[in-house]
């Protein structure tokens, strides 16, 4: 298993990452971002500012359930995402 700390994401590893993934919920700080791929179609900018920090790193914590990405932590999010 790699480092997420370390490990860089272009646009193909991104695309790796959301294979399967329908919805992105991402949370940093008081900001909060729900991207639905196939009904809105957001753009890679959107994509990549939802998951990934400064350095091009994924940001963590970084979980998947199911068709979901959650990225980030707040924890109504999760009580609500994770029942």
């Amino acid at each position: 298993m790699e480092d997420a700390k370390k490990k860089r994401y272009d646009a193909e590893a991104v695309k790796a990452v959301l294979k399967g993934v329908d919805e992105i919920y991402s949370m940093k700080g008081k900001r909060f971002v729900h991207l639905r791929l196939k009904k809105d179609k957001p753009s890679q900018e959107e994509i990549h500012a939802a998951i990934l920090g400064p350095f091009g790193t994924l940001r963590a914590p970084a979980l998947r359930k199911g068709r979901t990405l959650i990225v980030g932590f707040d924890e109504a999010t999760y009580e609500k995402l994770l029942k």
